[in-house]
């Protein structure tokens, strides 16, 4: 007979490799019902507990009503009412010494007094009593449930790593659903061509997708136009894509798109469009400009936005050339907008 499984995909292993731990995965959630509910039919003990506080509570509905009907001409209104959460009747004031039972509250006037029945004080404390000892059944039965896990520690903790890393598998492919991504290609050479990228931070129906090439016929890509051109987005879906890529991700570009392993991605990214670029933006951009130099090697993308901006036009310009000279002597692969001229 011919073989007609299908062969193992990459994640069959994880999958065999789980343990359901079935029996007792079924008597916790035969046992525990949510959160903050224990099921009655968890212990013997606990089912007995239960159906005594049952009990209980009907006496005190139905001594209470019996209270409300024998007392009718003590009373203000035909009413039960909780004070602090004890069970009240309103007693009008002359007849205190006649009502048997202790005083929670009293009204403005004074003209009628909540009086919990002495009756029901006693079933209260009852009822009391019995919460401690539902309390107790529930910590025996947390405790053995404990108990029965003991001897599967090694399983569950297996089981918890392996969920978690294909919960990151799923996640990753959610995400590449979503964005209607496409597994790149990568090279070590340095050669980034991204086919219709789209920044995955801006919305769908807008984005205008880009074609962005770099490390083959040139290392050195100058990004220029005016503001609000999309030059700084252009620079953040490259290095993005960069690292997502790295990162295991499926990037959203077309198919066929290829992308480079670095080292390092150093990026100066500032806000170019501030009201007055004043000499402490300049100076703190100077800042990143230095580390970033000091680190950069031939395996390094970098990535310039606005470079020189926030000093003199003539200045600034001289200063991004000799920069964008030296990151080409270096070997790195470099990505800078600029709005200069020169």
């Amino acid at each position: 007979a011919e073989n007609t499984e299908l062969p193992d995909d990459s994640l069959d292993g994880m999958f065999r490799a789980l343990e359901p731990l079935t029996p007792i995965n079924s008597e916790i959630t035969r046992c525990i019902i949510s959160e903050e509910e224990v099921a009655d039919d968890a212990s013997p003990g606990l089912r007995q507990v239960r159906r005594q506080m049952k009990v209980i509570a009907d006496r005190v509905h139905t001594q209470l009503n019996s209270i409300l009907n024998s007392s009718r001409g003590m009373l203000q209104d035909a009413v039960i009412t909780m004070r602090d959460g004890r069970y009240c009747l309103p007693v009008k004031a002359e007849y205190r010494s006649q009502f048997n039972g202790m005083i929670h509250d009293q009204s403005s006037t004074g003209s009628t007094l909540f009086m919990e029945p002495m009756a029901i004080i006693k079933l209260n404390n009852e009822m009391r009593e019995l919460e401690i000892k539902e309390q107790k059944e529930i910590e025996i039965i947390l405790a053995s449930l404990s108990l029965d896990l003991a001897p599967y520690i090694e399983q569950i903790t297996t089981d918890y790593e392996l969920l978690a890393k294909l919960d990151f598998i799923f996640a990753k492919a959610a995400l590449a659903k979503h964005y209607n991504c496409s597994k790149p290609k990568f090279n070590k050479r340095g050669y980034i061509n991204i086919k219709d990228g789209r920044h995955p931070l801006l919305d769908p129906k807008k984005v205008v997708p880009i074609n962005v090439y770099l490390g083959k016929d040139f290392d050195l890509l100058i990004v220029t136009g005016p503001n609000t051109g999309g030059k700084t987005v252009s620079l953040k879906t490259l290095g993005l894509f960069t690292l997502m890529g790295q990162a295991g991700l499926h990037i959203p570009a077309g198919d066929g798109s290829e992308l480079s392993t670095f080292d390092a991605i150093l990026a100066d990214i500032g806000d170019e469009q501030s009201i007055e670029q004043s000499l402490s933006t300049f100076s703190s951009h100077m800042v990143d400009i230095v580390g970033i130099v000091e680190n950069m090697t031939d395996r390094s993308l970098v990535l310039f936005d606005e470079l020189g901006a926030g000093t003199d036009p003539a200045e600034g310009a001289a200063l991004a050339i000799a920069l964008i000279e030296f990151c080409r002597k270096m070997g790195s692969r470099v990505v800078a907008t600029t709005h200069y001229a020169e």
